[in-house]
């Protein structure tokens, strides 16, 4: 299982946390203009959409919130500044490499906070396409592993263009081209799958694994980049070793 997705799972187990500091409606929101924006208003026939709001009902968020977000994204609702979806490029520390997701309505906000939370631990702004080579923009999608046919799950994949599928105690991960996530997607719904995940992702083409406490460091600065209100998602070139994890998770 990848480092990327085991830090996914920590920050579930937070997602509390979130909540209270009032964070994920606005991330969700954002996330649902984002993928209206990009495919339209019908979370039918939008699949990134449909996942979406799947995650923001799972999430307890308001109806009424979740189509104010799909009017925004569509141009269609009454609120103020248009958003945009940007992607910076930076480094954290020991050379770790970084995409920093955003959505944002003031790119001079976000730029000037990102670049503030890096500097602060140890990390760096990185001009564009400085670090993009290092990652591939891929279809990403997370399945629990109880109950699950893994044959099943594997052959319907791959028919559905997925390059990879990996599988552990708790969790399937599958991974594919750009093109073919919606594909994917619709052959797990179409079987009945439950889905924890469904994302396009920028996963790195190559990892690497610190010592723990170095490990820890570049953490750090995800969290702090994670905090900030434009920051959907960080995406890093780190490994997180077992020691590392257990740390993390009794933390």
């Amino acid at each position: 299982m990848s480092g990327h997705s085991h830090w996914a799972t920590i920050r579930r187990k937070k997602g509390a946390a979130d909540a209270k500091r009032g964070q994920l409606f606005t991330r969700l929101a954002r996330e649902i203009a984002m993928a209206a924006r990009e495919g339209g208003g019908d979370p039918g026939s939008n699949i990134r959409l449909q996942y979406a709001v799947d995650k923001a009902r799972s999430s307890n968020m308001p109806k009424d919130s979740i189509e104010r977000a799909i009017k925004r994204g569509t141009g269609d609702g009454k609120e103020g500044s248009a958003i945009e979806e940007i992607t910076y490029e930076g480094y954290g520390p020991h050379g770790i490499a970084m995409m920093i997701s955003c959505v944002t309505d003031n790119r001079n906000r976000s730029v000037s906070e990102i670049r503030h939370a890096l500097n602060k631990y140890g990390g760096t702004m990185a001009e564009a396409g400085s670090v993009a080579w290092q990652f591939k923009r891929s279809s990403y999608f997370t399945l629990p592993s109880e109950g699950q046919d893994t044959d099943k799950i594997f052959e319907l994949a791959v028919e559905a263009g997925a390059d990879d599928v990996n599988f552990d105690e708790e969790t399937i991960e599958i991974i594919g081209p750009v093109e073919s996530f919606k594909a994917i997607g619709d052959q797990l719904k179409k079987a009945g799958v439950p889905i924890d995940e469904a994302e396009l992702r920028f996963l790195p083409n190559n990892a690497s694994e610190l010592e723990v406490e170095e490990t820890l460091q570049v953490v750090r600065v995800i969290e702090a980049l994670e905090d900030l209100d434009d920051v959907q998602d960080v995406y890093t070139t780190l490994t997180i070793s077992d020691a590392a994890m257990a740390q993390l998770e009794a933390a």
